[in-house]
């Protein structure tokens, strides 16, 4: 026996009595306003086909990915796997280049076979490629192909493409400032830490752009909080100096110990400098000490009197732990 349900048809309906039929029926209400209370649900949004997108295109879009962002723009469909090929290949040069070029991975150092490796993958697209060869290019004199592929690496929305450029429009002759400022911003605005730090400078400078303190201060702090051993260190002097930033003792006193730890010479003498003043005399000699080591000969003077002030047993305790002494990673 058939237990479905059987729903029956229009005309088998019951038909309402002529009484009710000659009832009016009541109107319904003006429908609500677009700005009610429950607006109506906007249209569905039409269907993507992802695969349509020219791969030439799409190799452009990808070119600066990094590598887990390719992988994932890959697995997207068949179509984009084809056309991403060439940059996972640029992937793969690129590493090679960088073995052959620092002797890692088991090979020795070869810049000849660095430079083909970082070229080949640059052919492919690989923005990542085309800023080290470029970079290569720039460090044995060759500056003029190094610039033309900063260019393009940057013109494809690289980071550090655009920074390197900068730079490089800074130490041109004569100097193109207005150029290496916009390129800065580029790079700055997509969080390069490098480019923030030289953005601060061109404007503490008024190098390129008008000189704006105030502005400069804003992103040394923000490439201080990024990493950048230099811009903590002049993030210190902007909090001691209220200049940019309001005044704190507190903050310099931060910034300067994060410039030393991270291996700022300057920064070590200063720090020193400090910890003698306040009389921790054995920290004192360890700054003093890593200063006087990278260079800075004015720690040297202090560096004598503290060892003078110190037992045997704590200054070879210092002089220990500035042997012992690593850069320590700033915490982000």
């Amino acid at each position: 026996m058939d237990h479905r349900t059987h729903w029956p048809a229009v005309s088998d309906s019951p038909r309402l009595p002529a009484h009710h039929i000659s009832t009016p029926l009541k109107r319904r209400r003006n429908p609500p306003p677009p700005n009610s209370r429950h607006p109506p649900p906007p249209p569905p949004s039409p269907s993507h086909d992802f695969s349509a997108l020219p791969s030439d295109i799409l190799l452009k879009i990808a070119a600066s990915f990094t590598v887990p962002n390719l992988w994932a723009a890959s697995m997207v469909c068949h179509s984009w796997r084809e056309a991403l090929r060439p940059l996972r290949e640029a992937m793969v040069l690129l590493q090679w280049g960088k073995r052959f070029k620092h002797g890692r991975g088991g090979v020795r150092p070869n810049l000849d076979k660095a430079l083909d490796s970082f070229l080949k993958g640059a052919a492919r697209g690989s923005t990542a490629a085309m800023v080290d060869a470029g970079l290569l290019y720039w460090e044995t004199g060759n500056r003029e192909k190094g610039m033309e592929l900063y260019l393009k690496a940057a013109e494809l929305g690289d980071s550090a493409g655009q920074c390197n450029l900068g730079i490089s429009y800074l130490q041109t002759e004569p100097p193109k400032l207005e150029e290496a400022v916009k390129w800065f911003l580029r790079a700055a605005g997509a969080g390069h830490v490098r480019a923030m730090y030289n953005l601060a400078l061109c404007l503490h400078q008024g190098r390129g752009v008008q000189c704006s303190v105030l502005q400069a201060a804003k992103w040394y702090l923000r490439a201080a909080e990024g990493g950048n051993e230099r811009a903590m260190y002049n993030t210190s002097l902007c909090y001691s100096a209220g200049e940019g930033l309001t005044r704190s003792d507190r903050q310099a006193k931060k910034w300067m110990k994060r410039a030393a730890d991270c291996g700022h010479t300057k920064a070590q003498y200063e720090y020193g400098v400090r910890l003698f003043s306040s009389g921790e005399m054995t920290k004192a000699l360890v700054y003093l000490e890593l200063a006087s080591r990278g260079g800075e000969t004015a720690a040297n003077h202090i560096k004598n009197v503290v060892v003078q002030m110190l037992s045997p047993t704590s200054r070879d305790r210092a002089i220990v732990l500035a042997d012992n002494w690593r850069a320590s990673l700033p915490s982000r």
